[in-house]
């Protein structure tokens, strides 16, 4: 199983699953398609320069009066192929559509995301509906304790959500 994740803090590094890749190069991640490509927030942010999502680097992402991001029709999508993307949930809809993923999985503190926090006090890591597995298993809503998570708790939802999917 290929899985990999981009802007993984390098302290991050020996908690990975095994045979997780932290991708440091944008060129990494089209090396191959990926069965689980996580993002980190800093991934999302870093993948938002249009150089990687159009082979011109031309400006296709534009900045509308509320400072929120739109494609120009002309973005013609990155080189990135997945089965499952793990992804922040304020991505642009927009944006996740040009990344080919056979599912996508969102993180962060919203009701939306597919895995949140139930609890931040006492860490409780909230699977918000049921979850295809890269080997094809599902991964029913459950919620997990995790005591001793350091904080800020929602910093660590891409790697535990790599735990849940490939660990």
């Amino acid at each position: 199983m290929e899985c990999g994740i981009y802007g993984c803090p390098a302290r991050w590094t020996a908690l990975l699953p095994r045979g997780v890749r932290r991708l440091r190069t944008r060129s990494g991640l089209r090396a191959r398609r990926w069965d689980v490509l996580a993002l980190t927030p800093e991934g999302r942010r870093d993948l938002l320069a249009p150089d990687l999502l159009t082979p011109d680097g031309g400006r296709d992402f534009l900045t509308d009066w509320r400072g929120k991001f739109r494609i120009r029709r002309s973005f013609r999508g990155a080189e990135l192929s997945c089965g499952l993307l793990l992804a922040p949930g304020n991505c642009p809809a927009e944006w996740l559509s040009r990344i080919r993923a056979d599912f996508a999985v969102s993180y962060g503190l919203s009701a939306r995301d597919s895995l949140t926090f139930s609890s931040l006090e006492e860490p409780v890591l909230c699977v918000q509906r049921a979850l295809p597995g890269p080997d094809g298993t599902v991964i029913e809503p459950q919620e997990i304790p995790l005591p001793g998570l350091p904080a800020p708790v929602e910093r660590y939802l891409p790697l535990l959500g790599l735990w849940l999917l490939c660990g």
